[in-house]
């Protein structure tokens, strides 16, 4: 495959590998065979030479000081930090032979992968490594921290991540920003935004928060976390009263619209306004506003699928477009994500078939603290890659506990020694993206993308797919999928029939361009995924499986009496984790608040600026109060996951709060359903 690595100077194409929509095309700037300079490939159609602060700084992620240079194995005590450099030979020798005794002892499923998106390229994320872990017969990880609830509440009502072409939100008269912070995690949708403002369009932000997405829009209206769906029934209530419905639109594209209509009754405006804090009078204008623009657009979000609630929070909003007929307008419709339209052949990639026992366990990743605490039987071995459980899973001390087990053998794979990895007793140095030949398919825009090896790889670092190669070697595997070249692995995933809109894309037109857009037309609203082939507002699919069948609001689940809601969002110059243990990056965000109402403060004596204690039954953390009006009474909010590598990095462990409760689909996180109570720290 075509690499840039041998030329040491020049300019050159470039994906961003980072878990955001945006997945910018990007030009990197090479001397005497070192990044010096990153920026947005102006030529990208949907990039358009804008990147984001976080990758514009990436050469100093890349050749930090702290990154790690070789194998090492543990010396010290699990989280001391203390190890010794050790080979490549050695390490996957001390990998394999504690795996073969403890296949031998307690059997495959002793053994379990641990990874998510750190690096979105899908060869790194998910190829070798399911082949390998399928192969060994170990413990399966459903990965469902991020946007399992949502994915699955969206593909009750869609059938699957279908939904708007970013690049048509230019025509868009009226966005609706729901539970996202776009200008921090979505900086091309703001892009587009702001192109359509021009041409008169109105911005409407509904968030816990008012975050920097919040003073962009031209209406902010908090709304108290988990009350989402509250807000939309509201809204459909509002829009069926006074007709302002699409009857012909519904009558050829849903299933449920009368059903759906006697439903919201139940939801006034007054009944609605009590459960979301949201005003009467604003749930009409809102309603009355979206019901009268075309085309108008809901940018779903993140975050509030991470409530107890949050499958049918979406599935509820994603329900609105159809109320209009919104998806038969260019710019009109809605957007949670679009990976659907570049979903490739992952049988052929993950290989699922090569597991003997098809019932071998599922684990939830997001219950990781009790799985290895408690779990009969014990999880003996734990394999991390593009991921740091011990800062971004939830319960976060009682994850640590677990990391604690001096009878669990950790291996820890990563660029850099994580809070994770300081409990290992292996870790091995990683690859950044530059660093690899990999395959990117967004799940915003419609383009794949292609990344061709830039710069050699750091020191003895390896990709996850070599070292994946390196221990089925080791394991004595012989199977042919395990020789697999980056080439032959992308030339599979592109073999899929089954998705029509790959048929623009092959391998011979993603390296040539780099990008290539997926073929994708209006008329995918006549053809969706659903058992009805329709957008089902009455789901028989939801009722078989035990949900209410339309849309319905479920208050989140009171765990204590603590007072306040807590919800610790992303902040502007992090993504989760990554770059919070990097200096330029933490210089730019300068250090964590927490987000109180003025009236809240005064009540507990805290002033702005003040530290305050933060805790719940699960642990306690310090952080600066910011006091204003950003946030509803009742609520409090933080932004980012900061590094824990230090002793002030113990007071700003976030998800030493956060409770490891499943949410109501998909088996996805409720980081943001907590409860804790604050006081003015005592120092």
């Amino acid at each position: 495959m075509q690499s840039y690595v041998d030329q040491p100077n020049g300019v050159f194409p470039s994906v961003c590998s980072l878990d955001c929509p945006d997945q910018c095309g990007l030009l990197v700037h090479k001397k005497d065979g070192r990044i010096v300079k990153i920026e947005g490939d102006p030529n990208h159609p949907v990039t358009q030479g804008s990147i984001c602060n976080k990758v514009r700084n990436m050469a100093e992620r890349i050749y930090d000081a702290k990154r790690l240079a070789y194998p090492m194995k543990r010396v010290g005590a699990k989280g001391e930090g203390k190890f010794e450099r050790i080979s490549w030979e050695e390490a996957i020798e001390t990998i394999t032979s504690r795996w073969k005794q403890l296949i031998a002892e307690y059997g495959p499923e002793s053994i379990l992968p641990y990874s998510f998106y750190g690096n979105m390229g899908r060869l790194n994320a998910e190829t070798m490594d399911h082949r390998l872990f399928h192969r060994l017969g170990a413990s399966r990880l459903d990965r469902t921290i991020c946007n399992a609830a949502g994915s699955v509440g969206y593909s009750f009502t869609m059938g699957g991540a279908y939904g708007t072409d970013p690049e048509e939100t230019v025509h868009t008269k009226l966005f609706i920003m729901w539970g996202i912070n776009a200008v921090s995690t979505n900086m091309h949708q703001v892009m587009l935004a702001e192109k359509a403002r021009k041409q008169g369009a109105k911005i409407v932000v509904i968030d816990v928060h008012k975050n920097q997405t919040g003073r962009w829009a031209d209406w902010f209206i908090p709304v108290l976390p988990g009350t989402d769906t509250a807000l939309a029934l509201g809204m459909m209530h509002v829009l069926f009263a006074e007709g302002m419905v699409d009857t012909d639109f519904l009558e050829k594209y849903t299933v449920g619209h009368e059903q759906l209509r006697e439903h919201v009754r139940q939801y006034d405006p007054v009944t609605v306004s009590a459960i979301t804090g949201v005003p009467a009078d604003d749930i009409c204008r809102l309603a009355r506003l979206y019901g009268q623009t075309s085309p108008s657009l809901v940018r779903i979000g993140n975050g509030l699928q991470h409530h107890d609630n949050g499958g049918m929070s979406v599935r509820t909003i994603a329900c609105l477009p159809a109320l209009t007929g919104q998806w038969l307008v260019p710019g009109g419709g809605a957007m949670k994500g679009n990976k659907g339209f570049l979903e490739h052949n992952k049988h052929a990639l993950q290989r699922p078939d090569v597991l003997a026992d098809k019932n071998t366990r599922r684990i939830n990743m997001n219950l990781i603290g009790n799985a290895l605490l408690t779990l009969d039987p014990p999880i003996r071995s734990l394999y991390v890659y593009g991921c740091n459980p011990a800062l971004v899973a939830p319960e976060g001390n009682k994850v640590r506990e677990g990391l604690r087990r001096e009878d669990l053998f950790t291996v820890v794979h990563d660029l850099f020694m994580t809070e994770t990895a300081k409990y290992a007793d292996i870790v091995l140095p990683a690859t950044s993206a530059f660093e690899n030949t990999d395959f990117y398919t967004s799940y915003w825009h419609h383009y794949m993308q292609v990344q061709k090896p830039v710069i050699e790889p750091y020191k003895e670092s390896k990709s996850n797919v070599d070292v994946f190669r390196l221990l089925a070697k080791g394991m004595g595997y012989e199977d042919e999928m395990f020789d697999d070249t980056e080439e032959d692995m992308i030339r599979q995933a592109l073999d899929c029939p089954a998705n029509p809109y790959l048929r623009t894309i092959s391998y011979e037109a993603l390296m040539e361009k780099n990008y290539v857009k997926a073929g994708v037309t209006p008329a995918f609203i006549e053809n969706l995924p659903t058992p009805s082939g329709k957008i089902e507002l009455y789901s028989r699919q939801m009722e078989k499986l035990g949900y209410p069948p339309l849309p319905t609001y479920t208050p989140l689940v009171v765990e204590s009496d603590y007072p306040f809601l807590y919800v610790p969002g992303p902040n502007h110059n992090f993504l989760n984790s990554t770059f919070s243990n990097n200096a330029k990056h933490v210089q730019m965000e300068k250090f964590p608040r927490l987000f109180m109402n003025v009236a809240d403060a005064k009540s507990a004596g805290i002033a702005d600026g003040d530290a305050v204690r933060v805790w719940n039954d699960r642990g306690e953390i310090e952080l600066t109060a910011s006091v204003g009006e950003s946030v509803l009474p009742g609520v409090v909010v933080s932004q980012g996951l900061w590094a824990d590598t230090d002793e002030a990095g113990a007071k700003r462990f976030v998800n030493a709060l956060t409770p490891d409760r499943i949410a109501d689909m998909g088996g996805g996180a409720t980081f943001f359903s907590g409860r804790v109570n604050v006081e003015k720290a005592a120092r």
